[in-house]
Order: C-alpha cells, then sequence, then structure tokens
C-alpha cells in the first residue's frame, strides 16, 4: 500500500485531527484516510449534481414552461 507523507500541516489542524481520531477511536492515519475518502465521494456527488443541473437546462423548453413568445412580445411592444 502507497505511503503518503503530508509536510507543515499547521498546528491548529493536527490538533483538530488527532481530536477527532480520539473521539472516533481510530489512529490518526486512520481518520485521516477516511476524511480523504469523504471528502473525495463529496466532489464526486457534487460535480455529478452540477452535471446534472447543466444537463437539465441544456434543454430547456420555455413553451413547455408556459414562457409567452418572445416574437409576440415584441409584436406587442412595438405595436404600443
Amino acid at each position: 500500500m502507497p505511503i503518503l507523507h503530508v509536510r507543515n500541516v499547521p498546528d491548529e489542524l493536527y490538533a483538530e485531527l488527532q481530536r477527532r481520531a480520539d473521539a472516533q477511536r481510530r489512529s490518526l492515519s486512520a481518520e485521516v484516510i477516511t476524511l480523504l475518502d469523504w471528502a473525495i465521494g463529496e466532489v464526486e456527488r457534487a460535480s455529478t449534481t452540477t452535471l446534472a443541473s447543466i444537463r437539465s437546462r441544456r434543454f430547456f423548453d420555455p413553451a413547455a414552461a408556459g414562457a409567452p413568445d418572445s416574437t409576440a412580445l415584441l409584436c406587442e411592444d412595438r405595436a404600443r
């Protein structure tokens, strides 16, 4: 299994990681691995959700949503 070394970890972050590890009854390494795995999953879910949102708007049909036709609005405005 590969080994990951992290340098220059701020003291406050290290203390928080150690506190979380103690609370979960894990080693510091196990807690860091758990948090990294969770963070990567969150990023993947967020990007999937964002892509789905973009795709749903990509084929948006204003007429189906009840929006008025822009041509009719222009004609109406010019008639005033």
